[in-house]
């Protein structure tokens, strides 16, 4: 049996005022190696829960293991498991790419070789090499997410968390965003992935879990839950699962 990347119990968390989405007694389990989807309509609570998962939030009630270390310890260890690649921006506009990476690098404590191999390997792999030393706020958007995408992985992370790391981007930069993903899981790294993009999400996501409310709605094999509900593709099964209404 597969060890768990993420052991979600009794989770409970409400903003101060009540404002937002509030989860109360929430169970979740990721085992490691998967690429696992979390999905919902705007305001669900995705981007919540993932901000609970890397420790940006604290929870109220219950525990997150990260590979069976309690997350929110304020840890240097068990920062150094996972990577997040956020759907904001998270650089310093003012440097380039390299000056990002060597900040970013240190941060994670890796040392000055080891930040100067992983920066080349990570710029060459996403296409920056050329423009390694200009400053980042001249790129265009797809640029900038791929930088956005290196920093979250220049320590080899063995859990990677991403929150539409390809909103607003071409489809080329998406596609290539995508394989590379694959090509981290192949190597062991556990993907949990969060996107409106529902068609580039069925083509990378094994595993899934439909939130709204701050609930989980259905979660389990993507091709199961398909078959399950008669559907063709992850869309109409989001759209069934939680509604056609608009949303905030």
């Amino acid at each position: 049996m597969s060890s768990l990347a993420v052991h979600i119990e009794n989770l409970g968390f409400h903003y101060p005022g009540n404002s937002g989405v509030t989860y109360d007694g929430l169970n979740l389990k990721i085992a490691e190696g998967e690429r696992f989807g979390l999905f919902g309509p705007n305001g669900a609570g995705k981007t919540t829960l993932m901000n609970l998962m890397t420790g940006l939030l604290v929870a109220d009630t219950g525990s997150i293991q990260l590979l069976g270390h309690k997350i929110g310890t304020k840890s240097k260890a068990v920062n150094k498991l996972f990577g997040f690649v956020p759907q904001d921006f998270s650089f310093y506009q003012e440097l380039s790419p390299i000056e990002n990476l060597e900040f970013f690098g240190a941060w994670y404590g890796l040392n000055r070789r080891q930040i100067a191999e992983r920066s080349k390997e990570l710029l060459e792999i996403l296409g920056l090499s050329h423009v390694s030393y200009k400053p980042v706020q001249n790129f265009s958007g797809g640029m900038k997410r791929r930088i956005n995408l290196a920093i979250g992985v220049i320590h080899n992370p063995k859990i990677l968390f991403l929150d539409e790391p390809t909103v607003g981007v071409d489809v080329q930069t998406r596609h290539a965003i995508i394989d590379y993903l694959k090509q981290l899981n192949k190597q062991g790294t556990t993907l949990i992935y969060t996107s409106h993009q529902l068609s580039e999400a069925e083509g990378l996501c094994e595993q899934i879990a439909l939130v709204d409310n701050g609930k989980i709605v259905r979660e389990g094999n993507l091709d199961k839950l398909l078959e399950e509900y008669d559907h063709q593709n992850l869309e109409d099964l989001f759209l069934n699962l939680t509604g056609k209404d608009y949303r905030n």
